[in-house]
């Protein structure tokens, strides 16, 4: 800025990296907007279950669904270390490959093995969600982390929200066949493809490709090594990306509401993708209509994700003090979900049983940023990013475990209305730990056993919020 001889003040013009800067992200939010349009994803289930596909609700509950589950947790962690090894872009490019196999094998394949060979795809386009969700931060400074995410997730919602409303307006209004959905699935997927090969290669990530070297902790002080000499193999070892992860993971079960909000994401969330993987075989079955224009999936997923917008935004302004009440915050909360799935799993009207479906996922995505918050309000974004792949991990793990037994055929192979009744007594059995949990902080709030409390109270996640770093995880849901 200079002053001019009239004493007008002269504003320097935007410098060419600033425009570059914009022009980066705006691409990319409309990469992320693009890839989102699949308006036949919202009718999948029906596809498979009428006469174009003619499989029965038993092929679908118990042989080809649970192979989703499968591949999401034998490519997470391979593809979580290679987007950070190869720096976002092939993995993304491997994202849309994987989105085109889905939908030429929905158009094309016949048989039950090409059904779970594209649910098998359908995972990896899940695990490889980390690639973009990182992507953006490689591409700023730390300062404008939170403005990224928010514009990456804005960006991702409203692509996600535009299929469905595209999907519903074709079927309802437009009267297309549920293949013509696919067909356009697939013509935006190509599209996507392209999108995909004219984004820029970062040079830096968080672990692998480090541009300053030094180790990424800012809990390195917890664990200070030993200060004696070590040897080359030693020094190596120490300095690998995989050490650092490991031993920044040792630090997290010292911080309690690190603790309790990983616990939560590992439970709940897996809680919440199994019955997200089921809930169109249960409104098949709950209103089982030949009239494609009667099936409102679409228009479902639409509002569900329109809700999950709005109340994950209002609990940004959500003011308690979370190391108190967060347990019977998250207990209240599972409580309600637990009486959602009852409520969609007893009901006749299907009505009912969209309304039921609505309520949890925007109850649900309610609490996803407070996780987010929490979990990320004290850490760096690299450690950030570890645990919060670690804690998808998990819940990937616990989520195959349940499927094996009560959906696979090689299991128990239930039909979906006793899935969620399982489903039911799992919420339920959460909420009485969090309540309980929740009556124990009171307890020792009101009586406290050791001056100790005062400060474990005191959680970093309530510092000013100006002040705290933010994250974005490898794979928050939509």
């Amino acid at each position: 800025m200079s002053v001019e001889e009239d004493g007008s003040v002269k504003h320097p013009p935007e410098s060419t990296v600033d425009q570059r800067w914009k022009l980066l992200v705006f691409y990319l939010c409309f990469y992320g907007f693009m890839t989102q349009i699949r308006p036949g994803e919202s009718f999948i289930t029906p596809y498979l279950l009428g006469a174009d596909k003619n499989f029965t609700r038993v092929e679908v509950t118990n042989e080809i669904t649970p192979v989703l589950t499968y591949s999401y947790m034998a490519v997470l962690v391979p593809i979580f270390l290679l987007t950070d090894y190869l720096r976002y872009k092939p993995v993304l490019v491997l994202q849309s490959l994987s989105h085109i196999a889905i939908w030429l094998l929905l158009i094309f394949g016949t048989s039950i093995l090409a059904m779970q060979f594209m649910e098998f795809f359908y995972g990896i386009t899940m695990a490889a969600r980390v690639a973009y969700s990182s992507y953006i931060f490689s591409l700023v400074t730390p300062s404008l982390y939170q403005r990224m995410a928010s514009y990456s997730r804005s960006a991702v919602l409203m692509g996600v929200f535009t299929s469905s409303v595209l999907g519903q307006l074709c079927v309802t209004v437009g009267g297309a066949p549920f293949m013509t959905l696919n067909y356009i699935s697939l013509g935006f997927m190509l599209v996507g493809l392209v999108l995909t090969l004219f984004l820029q290669q970062p040079k830096r990530s968080l672990f692998f490709n480090r541009s300053d070297g030094a180790s990424p902790s800012e809990l390195a002080g917890m664990n200070p090594l030993s200060g004696a000499p070590a040897t080359p193999a030693l020094s190596r070892w120490r300095s690998s990306a995989l050490f650092r992860m490991l031993k920044e993971l040792g630090t997290i079960a010292q911080l309690p509401q690190l603790r309790l909000w990983s616990l939560w994401w590992i439970f709940n969330s897996a809680g919440y993708y199994l019955m997200l993987y089921y809930v169109q075989i249960l409104w098949n079955e709950v209103y089982p209509t030949t009239d494609n224009r009667k099936v409102y999936n679409g228009g479902v997923d639409a509002a569900s994700t329109l809700l999950g917008a709005i109340t994950a935004f209002a609990a940004g302004y959500v003011k308690i003090r979370w190391a108190l009440w967060s347990t019977l915050v998250i207990g209240t909360v599972t409580a309600f979900q637990a009486g959602l799935l009852l409520l969609m799993n007893s009901t006749s009207n299907i009505w009912l049983c969209y309304v039921a479906y609505i309520l949890f996922r925007g109850s649900y995505q309610f609490l996803v940023p407070i996780a987010i918050f929490q979990i990320a309000a004290s850490l760096s974004k690299e450690l950030c990013a570890l645990v919060f792949g670690v804690n998808t991990f998990f819940a990937t793990v616990l989520k195959t475990i349940i499927t094996i037994i009560i959906a696979d055929k090689r299991g128990l192979g239930l039909s979906v209305h006793p899935q969620f009744y399982v489903y039911f007594a799992y919420f339920t059995l959460l909420a009485a730990v969090y309540l309980g949990a929740a009556v124990y902080v009171a307890i020792r709030h009101h009586w406290p056993p050791a001056p100790t409390l005062a400060k474990e109270l005191s959680s970093p996640a309530e510092e000013v919020p100006g002040k705290e770093r933010s994250a974005e995880p490898g794979s928050v849901p939509v």
